[in-house]
């Protein structure tokens, strides 16, 4: 049984190696909260992250062995961290980053989110980046399950079975709740993903009309911008009690295409996992119109009942 000390006790007393473990991960919840002010978000998420690092730099166990000898629930179960922040623990954990601190900072990068799958390395993560041009964890699924994964090189049936197996457990799926894209496409009830696009789309309506308007806080991404301009808008918005980031794509695919200021990516904060692409369609019955990528068939009934209330 793992004994605990309140957050604000004397970090000076414990050892160095315990000391050094929770305090780096306490640095990156602190930068997140910081972030989080500066990009104008709710008060509420940044003092959720204030107050996890405080309880992490007061425990006199190393955060990891709670992890690893209670799971996610030996996380939540300590004081103020919840569902949200013991996901961004565990993979601070697993991977020695963080997806929301690379996000916030303009950092994040595809191929890491796609290298950290079990079976895709940096090399093929890039390769797989590049070739399909798809940018979330969604969308590496969707191909695994299309099959358009097995046209990069270095991704045979069985990697791409372990692909599956894995985000399936990842996004707590069943073995029959995704059975291949065309099932997804033309599924009559709810997609996987819980946040509907009506959510989603609004969200990218918000994000483009704030932009477009100069009212977002903007940020100076590494990647593709050498002189370190502040050039990115982010927004931080809320939908029935979950929170949400939305920012222009800054993949290679994007700025290859000349898309950084069509494609917005839309990520779920309280889910670790929950991220779409939304684009502008100019193809076929939805052409002129944004769409969740991956999720056309939704977006058709979703544009057919706004323009036929009677629909609805």
């Amino acid at each position: 049984m793992i004994t605990r000390t309140p957050p604000d006790c004397c970090v000076a007393d414990f050892s160095s190696l315990v000391n050094v473990a929770n305090l780096d991960i306490a640095r990156d919840l602190n930068e997140i909260a910081d972030l989080l002010e500066t990009q104008q978000a709710n008060s509420f998420r940044v003092q959720a992250y204030r107050t996890g690092a405080e309880t992490l730099a007061g425990l006199r166990q190393p955060v990891q062995d709670i992890f690893e000898d209670e799971g996610l629930l030996g996380l939540i179960e300590l004081p103020g961290i919840g569902k949200s922040l013991a996901a961004v623990i565990e993979q601070r954990i697993r991977t020695g980053h963080s997806s929301v601190l690379d996000r916030l900072r303009g950092d994040a990068q595809a191929e890491r989110t796609f290298a950290t799958v079990p079976g895709i390395g940096a090399e093929l993560a890039a390769r797989i980046h590049e070739q399909l041009g798809i940018d979330t964890l969604q969308e590496l699924e969707l191909a695994a399950h299309n099959g358009s994964l097995l046209r990069v090189p270095g991704m045979g049936r069985r990697r791409m079975l372990a692909v599956r197996e894995s985000l399936a457990g990842r996004f707590h799926r069943g073995p029959h709740d995704f059975e291949s894209l065309f099932d997804v496409m033309s599924h009559d009830g709810p997609v996987y993903e819980e946040v509907g696009v009506a959510d989603i789309l609004d969200i990218d309506q918000e994000y483009l009309r704030l932009s477009a308007a100069g009212q977002l806080v903007r940020i100076a991404p590494k990647r593709f911008n050498p002189n370190g301009k502040a050039w990115l808008p982010i927004l931080h918005t809320d939908r029935h009690d979950q929170h949400f980031t939305a920012l222009y794509s800054n993949s290679a695919r994007a700025h290859q295409l000349g898309k950084t200021d069509d494609w917005v990516i839309i990520h779920h904060d309280d889910e670790g996992n929950g991220q779409w692409t939304v684009v502008t369609e100019h193809h076929g019955r939805l052409k002129g119109k944004r769409v969740v990528r991956g999720r056309e068939r939704e977006c058709c009934r979703y544009y057919a009942r706004r323009e036929s209330p009677a629909l609805a």
